[in-house]
């Protein structure tokens, strides 16, 4: 210790009072490269166990940045009209808000005697069909199915139905006012989160990045906007529908279809099929004319209404579409069919922006 004192005083000059720096460490050494490989797998591990761990949270924050990016075009039209930015937030939620508060006002008290008036006719309209198709008559006696719909709509069974779905809704409440808080966080502080997202690219590099990225900023806010306007429109139709055929439960059913009818492919296809039951358990013609009718909305919503508000928009081949709405249902389910097509839009802009170029020109 003592030599290594003196050797200390004797390298301290006043230019340098803490010595000269020694050799830098080996790089090439084992020791150095095997610690490095190791610290490199232990960071990758908890990285994805935090993904893990954290994964419904990451959800919903995507989520909310989605539908941010969704909303944005209605807050820089409002800014465009010289509102303050907090102010174009504010009332972009206030009128969403709004409607909300006044559809649910209206709707829940009308959707719950539907609902229950439902519940107290379905074995009347599992009788009709019994006696109107054999065939499903044979397999509801296989299959004991009055047996287990009497057991479900026992008192004690929608007890505990109740607490459980009360449970479940107040889990769902939980997590919409997160997104919402998120949301308006988000949609508040978007141009500085642009920003800041733009100045992480090169400065070479930055104009093309600032174009290509403000482009799927837009395909993402066209197909937010899009699909809900689809939504309202095949609720709105469905409930015109079952209107004029004077089927009970008519509102609780549209507000079915519009819900499903977010969930791109498959969507449609459930939502018919739900409100045809339905129908068939009043009336065999009528479930007919129900199918007939869904499938004549459908080739209009595939026809004229997506290509006109959708398709413009986001670009995305049909193969394409059903491809990244089938993954992201298996992936992240219903919010995952939700967002893989305006991904798969800008992964196809970012590949033919960049990607390809670079391919033809190797």
């Amino acid at each position: 210790m003592a030599a290594a004192e003196a050797v200390a005083a004797e390298i301290s000059t006043p230019q340098r009072p803490l010595g000269r720096p020694g050799k830098p460490l080996n790089h090439r050494s084992p020791y150095f490269i095997g610690m490095l490989g190791a610290a490199g797998v232990a960071t990758t591990y908890l990285a994805l166990q935090l993904l893990i761990t954290a994964k419904d949270m990451l959800v919903l924050i995507g989520l909310a940045w989605f539908i941010a990016i969704g909303l944005e075009p209605m807050v820089s039209w409002l800014v465009g009209r010289r509102f303050p930015r907090w102010l174009a937030v504010s009332s972009v939620f206030a009128v969403g808000l709004g409607l909300l508060g006044v559809f649910l006002a209206a709707a829940i008290p009308v959707i719950a005697g539907q609902a229950a008036a439902f519940a107290d006719a379905l074995p009347e309209h599992l009788r009709r069909l019994h006696e109107t198709n054999g065939s499903l008559a044979r397999w509801s006696d296989r299959l004991d199915l009055e047996q287990h719909l009497h057991r479900l709509l026992d008192g004690g069974a929608l007890m505990e139905g109740a607490l459980g779905a009360g449970e479940a809704v107040l889990g769902v409440l939980g997590q919409v006012l997160v997104g919402t808080v998120l949301t308006i966080y988000f949609l508040a502080d978007l141009p500085r989160i642009r920003r800041g997202l733009y100045r992480l690219v090169p400065h070479s590099r930055r104009p093309r990045a600032i174009l290509i990225g403000d482009e799927i900023f837009a395909k993402v806010g066209g197909y937010v906007l899009g699909t809900l306007i689809i939504a309202v429109i095949a609720g709105s139709v469905t409930f015109l529908w079952l209107i004029s055929l004077g089927i009970s439960g008519a509102l609780l059913l549209a507000v079915t279809v519009g819900l499903l009818d977010l969930i791109p492919v498959v969507g449609a296809t459930l939502s018919a099929a739900i409100v045809s039951l339905v129908v068939f358990g009043s009336s065999v013609p009528l479930g007919v004319a129900t199918i007939v009718f869904f499938v004549g909305y459908q080739v209009l919503e595939d026809y004229v209404l997506v290509p006109r508000v959708i398709s413009r928009v986001v670009q995305v081949p049909a193969l394409v579409t059903v491809v990244a709405a089938l993954l992201g249902g298996a992936l992240l389910g219903v919010i995952g069919a939700l967002v893989a097509i305006p991904i798969a839009a800008a992964i196809l802009l970012i590949l033919r922006e960049v990607v390809f170029p670079r391919l033809d020109r190797a």
